[in-house]
């Protein structure tokens, strides 16, 4: 699959890819790279949340695809882990459920390829919407018990674990 909508979210699959490489890749952790991560992720999954998949379920005659359960999960479990301050098992987490939740998106049958299909000859027009989705307003990262509660419920609903240093 290589149409407009497809190309546009899977780059943006690389560059996340590299910035929690970058992020995470040495022995201390690079605070600018995880900042760049952290908001183009939580903007990533805005366009995927407000725009493309109510526009799949509109397209779709009402129905959510089948994978949106799944995906809304997903996003939901690596929003909770942006909240706290990062730290190693916050970024060994965030590439198993992303190893894990890209090929739903990217991969035969998924969410980009449906979406594609979906909007037909208005795919163009889709394209734009999901690019003109502003940045997201970065909260300061939380810590505490309550916080770090939270984000393991959100894993377990979307069937992870904290991954531990």
């Amino acid at each position: 699959m290589s149409g407009p909508l497809y190309r546009f979210l899977a780059d943006e699959h690389a560059r996340l890819d590299l910035l929690l490489q970058s992020a995470f890749g040495h022995d201390e952790i690079d605070q600018v790279a995880y900042a760049r991560f952290r908001a183009g992720l939580l903007r990533h999954i805005a366009i995927e949340e407000k725009v493309l998949l109510p526009t799949a379920q509109r397209l779709n005659q009402g129905a959510p695809l089948p994978v949106a359960a799944k995906l809304r999960l997903d996003h939901g479990a690596l929003a909770a882990l942006l909240v706290p301050t990062p730290a190693r098992a916050i970024g060994n987490t965030l590439r198993v459920i992303l190893k894990a939740h890209n090929p739903l998106e990217e991969g035969p049958g998924g969410l980009y390829e449906s979406c594609e299909q979906l909007a037909g000859p208005q795919v163009d027009g889709l394209v734009a919407e999901l690019r003109a989705v502003p940045e997201v307003k970065l909260a300061p990262n939380l810590d505490g018990p309550n916080i770090v509660e939270a984000a393991r419920r959100a894993l377990a609903r979307a069937g992870y674990a904290l991954q531990e240093e």
